[in-house]
């Protein structure tokens, strides 16, 4: 057996084959090599199609003797070319089959160069949907051999043109490649009357430049011919001069001065200054450039994200799935659960003696029936009445015991009216009563099917329907009830229903069992399912010191939780956990998936006995806070009187279940109504979440199915430890005391000494020594205990003195300083 058991946990712990496989293609040498392998296939078939259409027909014959090797092949890359070739081409998809190799020779590539899959993932859908378009319009064209289109877009032609003739063919082929362009290239009117647009002005903007450039030059031609003639320059006189009259002349310079008419006024010309105007004309050339172009520079528009991060980690990676970590967990099967035989057998002579009765009994006191129907379930038939008009409810309802002495049957409870419908209904126990099983109520599409967060499945209601509630809606479930009448077998009953629907990941009990073997069976499953303390060595607590430390751990993972919620601006755990897996929430802020937390306690009413207020006040502030952050409560007594069940506990509880009780006053303090007192036990309850009152038998699951269930469970990989609650430090356990001698109080000695001679170690009698408050004195007891001086706080008991006399005090107090 433990071979056996060392073997599968071998087994659990190895890879799995997708892993292996998912490693060995990451390797970077086998992508290397199957990079290089599709670029060379990819030319191999471009070479062996090409060849193809050379070769074809001689090619055709040998094609049925692929085997012989005395056979030859024209095609350049032998028979294995010739078959692609006519499997591709001819048989398949055309000259549009030169797309597949075009294809692998593009995948080769991002494996030998390790670029982008979605590249390739969007290179191969619009690759196969443009074979398959030039292949049914190449179909179209050509009807002879079908070489061009290949025999499948020769049929896929021949088919659409038998629907939609070649008119409509044509149009939707044409529809096909305009959707193809608009999608594919993302050509759209508004590009193309842009592009046209931006070429015309392009245009316009050349012919502009080209006459500008004319024009300087022409200018430039002009300004040069000037230039080159002499230019008279005078001055204003006191006299006018007769333009007519002037003649200048030009003469060249010398050292004689000219001699000047009176008419004529003579000018000279130096040849320096000829020399000073050549420079300007060359300057002039230079400047002015025979062409001038005005680069225009495109402006990039910056690129805008519509998508904001989180999106685009969930489009790349997926949502965040906290199931990962035990991925290959498996639910326990059905077969591991007892199948009984659950046909109701309906005695007909026993329903007519029955009606009988009830009719006889009502009408011995005057009470007419207009109509009676009866409901058969597996433990208790439901006989509805009509009664005549004018006949009072209340006189109905008062005869529960002379009908129940009438039938001679045990717990008959009338139910008046039935809510929702105009009758009265009498529950009346079958004499052969048929066992719920877990099976039945596990394997029912209401159970499996239900979108419910923590779906539990209790049993069949008087119709033989599966009851299935919502423990997240409920909030909390109190079940009480005598014992031996069923509530072990309930809490077993919803633990199993969680196990069958809830992943490790998704729920976490806390399991709370003072009689120590009620809930032992669910040790196997610690580290799938349990949680508890860190410092804790069983999962399943029976101490009730380690109980009230639980509590409180969980009050403070209730606050860690509600802080993590305000952080992330959501009002409970489903919106949380959904924002979670969309990738919204950094981890890096403390954010985590939080999975359910159920509470299970099974004697609420040994822990009230022994810890009082200290349990109670922690299960009140769960009660009413502790909904929204997924933390649910579930409490089992078989004491429902006040003082366990208190007004706190019941406000809280609105979701509560009763199996028989013994009176009517335990059963008013469980539902404030009446009505379990007359159940029959044996799993018979009733139920209410503040509304109706639904009476369901209770399925049944015996020990064996729920040690086969956490049998299959443990043998699974399981997380390395159990969930961890926060740590809890006992405000009086002096376990976090700082032993700093500085901060002591003034009165320390004194104390230690008044605490040494009286032997006893209590906050009083240094109050009644030392004349201090409460408060001063409780400090200065917490600093003995840092000190060594007395022992740790033991509850109503003074605490221990661990020093003998004033000699070992002394010398204790020594050895602090040195």
């Amino acid at each position: 057996m433990a071979k056996k058991a060392s073997t599968n946990k071998q087994k659990s712990n190895n890879p799995s084959f997708i892993k292996q496989t998912r490693e060995f293609f990451k390797n970077r040498q086998t992508q290397t090599i199957l990079g290089a392998f599709l670029i060379l296939f990819a030319v191999f078939l471009t070479v062996a199609f090409i060849s193809f259409f050379f070769s074809w027909q001689e090619d055709q014959s040998t094609l049925t003797e692929f085997g012989d090797r005395t056979i030859k092949t024209k095609n350049l890359l032998g028979k294995i070319g010739a078959k692609l070739s006519n499997f591709f081409i001819y048989k398949g998809f055309g000259i549009g089959a030169f797309v597949i190799p075009f294809l692998l020779f593009i995948t080769g590539l991002h494996w030998f160069l390790q670029t982008k899959t979605k590249r390739i993932i969007t290179s191969w859908n619009w690759g196969l949907i443009s074979m398959l378009w030039l292949s049914i319009t190449l179909g179209f064209v050509e009807k002879k051999y079908a070489l061009i289109s290949g025999i499948i877009g020769f049929e896929i032609n021949e088919y659409l043109q038998a629907f939609l003739g070649k008119t409509g063919l044509v149009i939707l082929l044409g529809f096909f490649f305009i959707a193809y362009l608009v999608m594919r290239f993302k050509i759209t009117p508004e590009l193309i009357s842009n592009k046209l647009k931006e070429k015309r002005e392009n245009a316009i903007t050349k012919e502009h430049q080209e006459a500008e450039y004319k024009a300087m030059e022409k200018a430039f031609d002009e300004s040069e011919s000037e230039e080159q003639k002499p230019q008279i320059t005078t001055e204003k006189s006191g006299f006018e001069l007769s333009v007519e009259n002037l003649q200048p002349t030009i003469s060249k310079h010398s050292d004689v001065p000219a001699k000047t008419a009176t008419n004529s006024i003579s000018l000279e010309v130096d040849k320096p200054l000829q020399k000073e105007l050549e420079p300007v004309i060359k300057t002039t050339e230079k400047v002015l450039p025979k062409e001038v172009e005005i680069a225009v520079e495109k402006t990039i528009e910056e690129e805008h994200s519509t998508e904001n991060l989180s999106e685009k980690i969930v489009k790349d990676f997926g949502e965040f799935d906290p199931t990962l970590e035990l991925g290959n967990f498996k639910f326990p099967t059905f077969n591991l659960l007892k199948e009984y035989n659950e046909t109701i057998s309906i005695d007909p002579e026993e329903l007519e003696a029955n009606k009988n009765r009830i009719v006889e009994t009502l009408k011995n006191y005057k009470i007419g029936i207009s109509q009676i129907k009866a409901t058969v379930g597996p433990t208790i038939t439901l006989y509805e009445i009509v009664p005549e008009a004018g006949i009072r409810i209340s006189k109905i309802k008062n005869l529960e015991d002379d009908i129940a002495l009438s039938l001679s049957a045990l717990g008959i409870r009338i139910i008046a009216p039935i809510p929702g419908k105009g009758t009265i209904g009498i529950e009346v126990p079958n004499k052969k009563s048929t066992i719920v099983s877990m099976h039945s109520v596990i394997s029912s599409k209401k159970f499996q099917e239900s979108p419910m967060e923590l779906p539990i499945a209790l049993g069949k209601t008087i119709s033989n329907e599966t009851f299935v509630v919502d423990l997240a809606k409920m909030p909390h479930l109190l079940m009480a009830g005598a014992t031996g009448q069923g509530k072990s077998v309930g809490l077993n009953a919803v633990l199993t229903s969680l196990l069958y629907k809830k992943h490790p990941a998704e729920v976490k009990f806390v399991l709370v069992d003072p009689k120590k073997v009620e809930l032992t069976l669910f040790n196997k499953i610690e580290r799938h399912y349990l949680a508890k303390l860190p410092d804790s060595e069983d999962a399943i607590i029976t101490d009730t010191t380690k109980v009230v430390h639980t509590l409180n751990s969980l009050c403070i993972e209730m606050d860690n939780r509600y802080d993590l919620l305000k952080n992330a601006m959501v009002r409970n755990i489903k919106e949380y956990n959904a924002k979670f897996k969309a990738r919204k929430l950094n981890p890096e802020n403390g954010h985590q998936f939080l999975p359910y937390i159920v509470l299970v306690i099974d004697e609420f009413a040994d822990l009230i006995m022994t810890a009082g207020k200290e349990v109670e006040t922690p299960i009140a502030r769960l009660a009413q806070l502790a909904r929204a952050i997924g933390i649910h409560l579930i409490v089992a007594t078989q004491r429902p009187s006040v003082n366990v069940i208190t007004g706190i506990i019941k406000a809280n509880f609105p979701a509560r279940i009763a199996f028989r009780v013994t009176s009517k006053i335990d059963s008013r303090t469980i539902l404030d109504a009446g009505g379990a007192d007359q159940l029959i036990g044996r799993g018979d309850l009733l139920y209410t979440n503040g509304n109706d009152i639904v009476r369901i038998q209770c399925a049944f699951v015996d020990t064996p199915e729920v040690e086969r269930i956490t049998d299959f469970i443990g043998s699974q990989r399981a997380y390395p430890e159990a969930h961890l609650l926060p740590e809890y430090v006992d405000d009086e356990s002096g376990i976090s005391l700082d032993n700093n001698i500085a901060d002591r109080d003034k009165l320390f000695r004194e104390a230690a000494e008044v605490i040494v001679t009286a032997q006893q170690g209590s906050a009083s009698l240094l109050q009644r020594k030392l004349k201090l408050g409460y408060n001063r004195a409780g400090r200065i007891i917490d600093q003995l205990e840092a000190a060594g001086i007395v022992g740790q706080f033991e509850g109503s008991k003074a605490r221990q003195v661990l020093v003998p006399d004033f000699v070992a005090l002394d010398q204790l107090l020594e050895n602090e300083k040195n």
